[in-house]
């Protein structure tokens, strides 16, 4: 009895030290942008609002390949999923010269495009989200296209909502 005693006095002394999951990282963005923190979190409670509604889980496949949709009902698990120190910031664009070599494709400087790693679908894209990584990136000269912005941080904030979720992205 006497040590369950000393193991409660200890645990309580370390859950009233603050002490936590090693993994368990504080909520929030590590904010790269030039917008606030609260403009991040209004994106943030729009995709969970989305998601909430209605779960597109294709749109690339649609887009690319004139796939019918697959589309499910909204999840309302979206509404407590946080942000866990999410680093959100832009990437330079690449260049129009780069950009025609690597795809046939001919965009102006700036393209509105950035190198997408695997395991991106495309090569290319405005923006990408890694998962076990918690990173957003975008390409920089959206960061003040206004409604453009607004909309492809919020996809990306849906994917790293799904993804924390556990859906397949493979078309997102």
């Amino acid at each position: 009895m006497g040590r369950s005693l000393r193991t409660l006095i200890l645990t309580m002394i370390l859950a009233g030290c603050g002490s936590r999951l090693p993994n368990a990282l504080p909520v929030g963005f590590v904010n790269q942008t030039q917008h606030s923190d609260a403009d991040l979190w209004a994106l943030w409670k729009a995709a969970q609002q989305s998601l909430a509604q209605q779960v597109d889980l294709n749109p690339l496949q649609r887009s690319l390949y004139k796939a019918p949709a697959d589309t499910l009902p909204g999840d309302a698990r979206a509404l407590k999923v946080m942000p866990h120190q999410l680093l959100v910031g832009a990437s330079p664009d690449v260049s129009s010269s780069v950009l025609l070599t690597a795809t046939g494709v001919y965009r102006p400087d700036p393209t509105g495009m950035i190198a997408c790693p695997q395991p991106c679908n495309v090569r290319y894209a405005a923006a990408y989200s890694l998962y076990p990584h918690q990173l957003t990136r975008y390409a920089a000269s959206w960061e003040f296209q206004g409604d453009n912005f607004s909309l492809i941080l919020q996809y990306e904030f849906e994917n790293q909502i799904l993804a924390a979720l556990g859906y397949d992205l493979s078309w997102r």
